[in-house]
């Protein structure tokens, strides 16, 4: 009855320990869903400004350099990606990097100064989400 007791427990706490084990490697780390939430954050914010036809200069140009930054995290956080994923992160990067050196305006020049970024993003997300 002893033995038996024991086997039991043993199995049981084999079981406990096996699923915590594998839920452990199924977490990875958030880094990759931050980035991509904090860039959409700001592109919203951008889109959302030329919609309303309300695109004050310093604000465009706050979330544009915010955005900038976030896509220069996208390497890192997405390490060991394919080469193609790559190429169109520094699509992404050339893209925002002009957008912010366009230095736009008024809402007509950010939305035409948004929509290379736009492209950037479309073409990686049909690609690879």
């Amino acid at each position: 009855m002893r033995s038996a007791l024991l086997i039991a427990l043993g199995l049981a706490i084999g079981i406990l320990g096996t699923a915590f084990a594998i839920s452990a490697l199924h977490q990875r780390t958030p880094l990759p869903k931050a980035v991509m939430t904090v860039m959409a954050y700001h592109m919203s914010q951008l889109e959302h400004s030329v919609k309303a036809q309300q695109c004050d200069a310093t604000a465009v140009h706050s979330n544009l350099e915010r955005l900038q930054s976030a896509a220069l995290d996208i390497p890192g956080a997405f390490k060991g990606a394919e080469d193609p994923f790559m190429k169109s992160s520094d699509k992404l990067q050339g893209a925002l990097r002009d957008a912010v050196a366009a230095a736009p305006g008024t809402c007509a020049a950010l939305a035409t100064a948004l929509q290379p970024v736009d492209n950037a993003c479309d073409d990686c997300h049909k690609r690879f989400r």
